[in-house]
């Protein structure tokens, strides 16, 4: 089997490619940065030369600008990246017969909900980066048969590569820093690596669809950061705030915390807790910086 990465260079591509690689898959690895192949998702006859030369049979469709507030600020450059360039992809994964894995976001809803989204949730997105995802998914809907869409939540993982809240947190604790984060804000925390195995999973399914992928649990921002500064054992004071404090160009939905209906009524068990993923998340941080001295 023949699997093409778009955005491999990304938190989640660096972790689904090895595990691609793993269990027995020919990978071809595309970005528009990093010494791999080149693939810029809203060029389409670059995208084509791409992905007809390499004839996968499955497409993981990870690249995205997923930088909400520059989203909000330049909304030309996030429907070009998220919705024009996933049409593109889709369009492709139709001539070759590939089957589309795309990557979505919890962010699709309104935040109103006082449970966990499922599958069957009404989405109505509040900020521009969300609407150019929904947008993409409605694009892969309306092409596709063969197809996977995954909505994953508050990604970890990545190492360097993460820019997300808790590479942000390590950052405060290395200064020494007293920590400030948000008690009104909820989600469902998601590692790369975990998510990776689970995608691996679906897919030798053929049970195509849309399916909300996450590790178990929901929390604030302020309980993760707890968590790390527990899980690493720091004299760091940890101050609970509101969104206010942190005023920023996009909103923000109260909570995309999630379920899924759809992978238990398929046979696949729930991914771990997040407090677990988490710690091992951190193990792996701390012993590459040990293995950096």
């Amino acid at each position: 089997m023949k699997a093409l990465v778009t955005g491999a260079s990304g938190m989640l591509g660096t972790a689904l490619t090895p595990e691609l690689k793993k269990v027995g898959f020919e990978v071809c690895s595309t970005d528009i940065s990093g010494d791999i192949t080149f693939l810029d998702i809203r060029d389409f006859e670059c995208s084509k030369s791409v992905i007809l030369g390499f004839s996968p049979d499955i497409i993981f469709h990870l690249a995205a600008e997923t930088n909400v507030d520059k989203c909000e600020l330049d909304s030309k450059h996030a429907y070009e990246v998220n919705t024009l360039g996933t049409e593109n992809i889709a369009r492709l994964s139709l001539i070759v017969d590939a089957v589309l894995v795309y990557i979505s976001t919890m962010g699709v809803f309104d935040g109103k909900k006082d449970g966990l989204y499922n599958e069957f949730d009404e989405p109505n997105p509040i900020n521009i980066y969300s609407r150019t995802k929904l947008e993409g998914e409605k694009v892969v809907t309306k092409l596709l048969s063969k197809y996977y869409i995954i909505r994953a939540g508050w990604m970890m993982g990545g190492g360097r590569k993460d820019k997300k809240f808790v590479a942000k947190i390590l950052d405060l604790i290395g200064d020494g820093e007293e920590i400030s984060a948000v008690t009104d804000k909820f989600g469902s925390p998601t590692f790369t690596k975990d998510l990776s195995k689970k995608m691996i999973e679906l897919v030798n399914t053929n049970q195509y669809g849309l399916y909300h992928i996450t590790n178990s649990g929901h929390c604030s921002r302020y309980d993760i950061a707890l968590k790390i500064v527990e899980f690493l054992k720091k004299d760091i004071a940890v101050r609970p705030v509101s969104s206010d404090v942190f005023p920023l160009p996009a909103p923000r939905i109260r909570s995309e915390a999630a379920e899924s209906l759809k992978l238990s009524s398929i046979g696949i068990k729930p991914m771990r807790p997040w407090e677990e993923a988490l710690r091992d998340y951190l193990e792996e941080l701390v012993s590459e910086k040990t293995d950096e001295r």
